[in-house]
C-alpha cells in the first residue's frame, strides 16, 4: 500500500486521455484559426479560474481545498488504493493469525513492534486487537474509523464538483463583462466587433473545458481512489476481527477471499479436485451418521 506522500508514476490509461481530449479539442482550433493566439485570452483565465478558486476557498474549508487541488495534478498518476493490493493485506493478516495462534497475542505485539507498521488503520486496527476488546466492539470502533476516514476523504472530491458546476458560470460572468467593455467602447468604427467578440466569448470556452476535462475527471479519480480505500478498510476489520476471535489461518483466508476479484482468490478448489471433494464429503457423511447415532443413544438413555 502506497502512502498518500509517495509520489507516484503516471498512469498511461488517464494520459492517453488528456492527450486525446486535448486533440479533439485543439485540432478544430488549429483548423479554424490562423493561430492559437486567438484562443488566449488573459483576461478570461483569470475571471475563471480565479473566481472558481475564491467560491471554493468561500464555501469549504481551505485544508479540502488544498487537497482538492492537489487532486487536480494526481489525477494522472497511478492511484494510491487499487484491489490488487487487497491480496497482500489478506496475507498478512493470515501471517499475524498463525503467529498469534502458536506464539500467543503478547509475540505477536513484540513482532509487529519490530516489524512497524506505517498504514494508521491498520495499526489502530492491531492496537485494538492487541488491548483486549471483544470482537463487537473492536468491529465498532474499526466500522467508526472506517466511515469517518471515509467523509473525511471524500470532502476534497464535493470540493472539486462544485468548482465543476461554478465554472460555465464564471465563464458566462467574462462573458458578459467583455460584451459590457466592447459596448462601451463602441464607435463609429466596427470593424474590431468581431474580435472583441470573440475574445469575450473565451471565457465561457474555458469554463466548460475546465469543468468537463479537469474538475469532474479529478473528482471522479479522487473518489474511486476513496471508495477502494474504504473497501479495503472493510477487509482489513473484518480481518481483525477474526485475529480477536483465534480463528484458524485457513478459515480467516477462506473468509477474506470474498473481498478480493475472482481471479485473484486463493483457496482450495474441491470442485476441481474430485479425490479432496470425495473425502470433504465422506467426512461429512460420517459426521452426520455420528450425530445419529448420538441423539438415538441419548433418546435410549431418557427412556
Amino acid at each position: 500500500m502506497n502512502s498518500p506522500d509517495t509520489p507516484l508514476p503516471y498512469a498511461r490509461g488517464p494520459v492517453l486521455g488528456a492527450a486525446f481530449g486535448c486533440l479533439i479539442v485543439l485540432a478544430p482550433m488549429a483548423l479554424s484559426a490562423h493561430s492559437f493566439q486567438a484562443f488566449f485570452s488573459l483576461g478570461g483565465l483569470v475571471i475563471v479560474v480565479g473566481g472558481v478558486i475564491a467560491v471554493a476557498f468561500m464555501s469549504f474549508q481551505a485544508e479540502d481545498v488544498h487537497d482538492a487541488l492537489g487532486a487536480v495534478g494526481a489525477m494522472l498518476r497511478e492511484p494510491h488504493s487499487d484491489h490488487d493490493a487487497l491480496h497482500g493485506d489478506m496475507l498478512d493478516i493470515i501471517r499475524w493469525a498463525r503467529l498469534g495462534n502458536t506464539r500467543g497475542m503478547r509475540e505477536l505485539g513484540t513482532s509487529l513492534d519490530a516489524e512497524g507498521i506505517d498504514d494508521p488503520f491498520v495499526k489502530y486496527g492491531l492496537n485494538m486487537v492487541l488491548s483486549g476488546y471483544t470482537q463487537e466492539d473492536l468491529r465498532s470502533m474499526m466500522e467508526t474509523a472506517a466511515e469517518a476516514g471515509y467523509e473525511r476523504e471524500s470532502a476534497p472530491a464535493d470540493v472539486l464538483r462544485a468548482m465543476a458546476s461554478h465554472a460555465p458560470a464564471f465563464g458566462m460572468v467574462g462573458t458578459l463583462v467583455g460584451m459590457v467593455a466592447m459596448l462601451g467602447s463602441l464607435t463609429d468604427n466596427i470593424s474590431s466587433i468581431g474580435s472583441t467578440l470573440a475574445v469575450s466569448f473565451l471565457s465561457t470556452l474555458y469554463g466548460v473545458v475546465s469543468a468537463r476535462m479537469i474538475y469532474i475527471p479529478a473528482a471522479s479519480r479522487l473518489q474511486q481512489d476513496v471508495d477502494v480505500r474504504h473497501f479495503r478498510h472493510q477487509m482489513v476489520t473484518e480481518g481483525m476481527v477474526m485475529l480477536v476471535a483465534n480463528e484458524s489461518p485457513s478459515r480467516i483466508q477462506d473468509r477474506l477471499n470474498g473481498f478480493l476479484r475472482p481471479e485473484a482468490r486463493d483457496y482450495l478448489d474441491v470442485l476441481a479436485s474430485p479425490s479432496v471433494a470425495g473425502a470433504r464429503q465422506d467426512f461429512t457423511l460420517r459426521t452426520d451418521k455420528a450425530r445419529t447415532a448420538q441423539s438415538r443413544h441419548l433418546r435410549a438413555v431418557s427412556q
